[in-house]
């Protein structure tokens, strides 16, 4: 009886030590073969569009979109410019709202590829200064308006608190937080349950599990995690990034 109950409780500790990962419930509310958006939480949805690329194929890109009476900003922007404009179209017609804001969290074209469909509407575009210099230098869109360390833009009755903690994914990553509704915007900063590391090209994967513990830190009452690519987690999206890359 004791060899069977000592392996057992070993078991158990581990399982305690490791707590399962959530998914959040998310209801698609729009789907065509460029755009899903799926419903997070009240006035809080993901919106996914499609990137062509050489070395991981056709890969989903997650994005964001807060809106608060009667206006919304978006948090990166569709990967090209149909996309977006099929977002913004969506916003007008089913939030029925304006939009303020469009936020890139960083300089690659998952974030920043619907940029001018945003332009061409006169929506003020916001990252962090290190992303206009990086976008300008590859050839893509850029933002016109920067940040250092801290942005906070008013929406509607709401905020959306944009941050620059530190290198990860790329040097100029930020995250975006929705106070009022417990929700975090990571990015290609974290990683969905059991995802790779990705791609790897501008990323400082020495500095990115403190990056990502500082962010833990900062927002410890963060309930869903919205990764750049794959499913909607809870806080141990976080976690399960910061064990990747340590």
């Amino acid at each position: 009886m004791m060899l069977f109950l000592l392996p057992l409780a070993l078991l158990l500790a581990f399982s305690t030590a490791l707590p399962a990962q959530a998914e959040a419930p998310v209801t698609t509310v729009y789907e065509s073969p460029a755009l899903r958006i799926d419903r997070l939480t009240s006035g809080v949805f993901v919106h996914v569009s499609y990137l062509e690329t050489e070395s991981f194929g056709r890969v989903p890109c997650n994005g964001m979109v807060y809106a608060s009476d009667g206006e919304a900003v978006v948090v990166d922007t569709p990967a090209d410019r149909p996309g977006a404009e099929e977002l913004l179209a969506w916003i007008d017609t089913a939030l029925l709202a304006h939009p303020t804001a469009v936020v890139a969290t960083h300089f690659h074209a998952d974030c920043t590829g619907g940029l001018d469909a945003f332009h061409a509407r006169r929506i003020p575009s916001y990252a962090h200064l290190r992303t206009l210099e990086l976008a300008a230098a590859r050839g893509e869109a850029v933002p016109r308006h920067g940040f250092d360390s801290l942005l906070v833009l008013g929406v509607g009755s709401g905020t959306v608190e944009n941050r620059y903690i530190g290198a990860g994914h790329t040097r100029d990553n930020i995250v975006t937080y929705l106070p009022g509704a417990e929700v975090l915007f990571g990015g290609c900063l974290i990683k969905a349950d059991g995802a790779g590391k990705g791609n790897l090209a501008d990323a400082d994967v020495d500095a990115w599990p403190t990056m990502v513990a500082a962010v833990r830190r900062a927002y410890p009452e963060v309930k869903w995690v919205i990764p750049g690519h794959g499913p909607v987690g809870d806080a141990t999206l976080l976690d399960y990034t910061a064990q990747l890359f340590e």
